[in-house]
């Protein structure tokens, strides 16, 4: 994994170049690199995993009478099939990296090679002799890559703040964006970077940049297909699907380890990595966080209805793994608030993103590797809106549905219908959903539902995941965004996932007889958060100061007094997701208080 950046049609001098380099430390700390070539600059900064020797970038290949040179971000998880397919064609290889596979892949086959790809990844290549840039990122949106248009050239970047890094660019914020922090956040328009006129290049996207013009392609999207395999049948696939995409994300050439919190998909995630390192004599490392005093102040709930460690130690006794806890308190995770929004470039997830930081930097002390189980919900069905009859036939987003909440704190500064706004986001979606015809009601509204927490909700969480770890210069894979389990659990209808009426019961079924009973048949619980009462009285101190800051940024979008009601009353919906109540949408204020003024943000509204 690694940080990528480029200015193409731009002047780019050593000191910017320098200057954006700084801000890629994080993401690759190994080494760095600069290409300079006819008005085009690349930037790469290393995190070493595969092949340190032979895997540096910018990496440059002369074939069939062009020079290509090349900066990527990711891992190819099918990188030994298009290495032998390659051989064939007349290609030869330096070293064993995937870097150098992926730059041969795009010699060969041009802008068609991102159809063969099996992995996590966001890349540009600079092709010399025509003058054009090529832009890709994975199906899934695993790894990130935002760009903007500037100046009649174009900047790229793994994060935002390499872009504004950029020495003419200026941290901007118009109605949209605001409108997006307070009406959607922490989720975003697809393909928005809620900075003015910077983007994100939505997953499953590429696209060519030459003479000042930049074209933009889909590649692919979730594609409804008949489904014609039994349940029996379908559940073999399964198994061999999630099994092989496990195994294949295994491959590295540094220490390796999971995250466990004894639910269903780590736990088949590091059941399946114990395994495979048990065969080579290896012992796996595993990594759990909770909270000091959780077993004194956990509340059971209809979203989270157990704690984790019974079933983390059960784990751990089964398959011997050396395990690490990581125990926060609630001063840790006040004190990464800053930290978090900094690694997300924009306010996030509240303590759910500053608990993740903490621990990733835990984690990184010990691997440079892990795998995690995050985005086999939104696959599965394993939310409480896919099975709550209620929420699911509610027009709007299923996991914010408190638009009226948000709408009742914005101040007369953001003048567009709140309402529309939000309704137009959610109708859009669930129109570009495809959908075979002649299918029923009930197929068609789940795969809406699918298709919204693919482009929305899961968005939000790839995001914490890659910015909380790489902000350490962790590298972490999830292996349950293969999108072979995508393509294939589109076409399968509910009543398989559904089986048995519990969530990702078609999964449950999948994994027998590699997870005990007591853990294969657990009923979900999300990401682990605190529940002491301390971490909420440090969120209410720390915005009772910016309450008393009449200055504070904040009141330009937000109005104070609107703030003070809502805390005083019960919202019956969290803010987003299962997880943001009270304490979390206090967090996220100050988040966007401390957002608006680290980054000088100008409102331009």
């Amino acid at each position: 994994m690694c940080a990528i950046s480029g200015i193409v049609g731009l002047p780019g001098s050593e000191e910017t170049a320098a200057k954006m380099l700084s801000t890629m430390y994080r993401r690759g700390p190994d080494d760095k690199g600069v290409y300079r070539s006819g008005g085009c600059t690349l930037l790469h900064g290393r995190l070493a995993i595969i092949d340190p020797a032979g895997g540096r970038q910018p990496m440059l290949l002369s074939w069939a009478g062009e020079t290509y040179a090349l900066v990527y971000n990711g891992e190819l998880y099918n990188t030994e099939e298009l290495r032998w397919e390659l051989t064939g064609l007349g290609h030869t290889f330096l070293g064993h990296s995937d870097t150098e596979v992926l730059l041969h892949a795009y010699a060969q086959f041009g802008a068609d090679c991102v159809e063969k790809l099996n992995g996590i990844f966001a890349f540009g290549v600079w092709e010399e002799k025509r003058r054009r840039l090529f832009l890709a990122r994975d199906r899934i949106g695993v790894k990130p890559l935002f760009y903007k248009r500037h100046r009649g050239g174009l900047l790229f970047a793994s994060e935002i703040k390499t872009i504004l890094a950029y020495p003419t660019v200026r941290a901007e914020l118009d109605e949209t964006g605001a409108a997006q922090l307070i009406l959607l956040g922490p989720g975003r328009l697809p393909g928005s970077g809620v900075f003015k006129d910077i983007f994100e290049l939505e997953p499953g996207c590429c696209g060519y940049f030459a003479d000042g013009d930049l074209r933009l392609r889909r590649y692919w999207k979730l594609r409804d297909r008949e489904h014609r395999d039994s349940f029996e049948e379908t559940v073999e696939k399964v198994r061999f699907l999630v099994t092989d995409a496990i195994r294949r994300q295994m491959v590295s050439d540094v220490p390796i380890g999971t995250f466990l919190s004894g639910g269903l998909d780590s736990s088949v995630i590091t059941a399946v990595c114990a395994g495979e390192m048990a065969g080579r004599g290896e012992r796996l490392k595993t990594f759990s966080v909770d909270y000091e005093n959780n077993d004194k102040y956990f509340r059971p709930s209809k979203f989270q209805p157990n704690s984790d460690s019974d079933y983390i130690h059960l784990m751990v006794d089964t398959l011997h793994t050396d395990h690490r806890w990581t125990v926060l308190t609630p001063e840790n995770l006040a004190d990464a608030l800053e930290d978090a929004t900094i690694a997300r470039d924009l306010p996030g997830m509240a303590d759910v993103d500053f608990s993740l930081l903490a621990f990733c930097g835990e984690i990184r002390e010990n691997v440079k590797v892990a795998l995690s189980g995050e985005c086999a919900d939104e696959i599965f069905g394993g939310y409480p809106w896919y099975r709550d009859p209620e929420v699911r036939a509610r027009e709007g987003f299923p996991w914010a549905q408190n638009t009226q909440d948000r709408v009742s704190l914005l101040t007369g500064a953001v003048c567009l219908d709140p309402t529309e706004f939000v309704m137009d986001a959610y109708s859009q979606t669930c129109r570009e959903s495809d959908i075979l015809p002649g299918t029923s009601d009930q197929e068609r509204r789940m795969k809406q539902m699918v298709n919204m927490n693919f482009r929305w909700f899961m968005q939000t969480l790839l995001d914490r995941k890659d910015r909380m770890s790489m902000y350490h210069s962790l590298e972490v894979r999830v292996p349950f965004c293969d999108y072979r389990i995508a393509e294939y659990l589109y076409g399968v209808p509910w009543e398989y996932k559904d089986y048995q009426g519990q969530e990702k019961g078609l999964l449950r079924q999948a994994v027998a007889g590699l997870l005990s009973e007591e853990v294969r048949l657990r009923k979900k619980s999300p990401y682990p958060k605190t529940f002491d009462p301390r971490y909420e009285r440090l969120m209410e101190e720390r915005l009772q100061r910016i309450l008393d800051d009449p200055a504070a940024p904040l009141w330009q979008l937000i109005s104070a007094e609107a703030v003070r009601k809502l805390l005083q009353s019960q919202t019956q919906w969290p803010w987003y997701g299962q997880l943001m109540r009270r304490p979390q949408i206090m967090a996220y204020l100050c988040q966007i208080d401390f957002w608006l003024r680290h980054y000088r943000v100008e409102l331009v509204f």
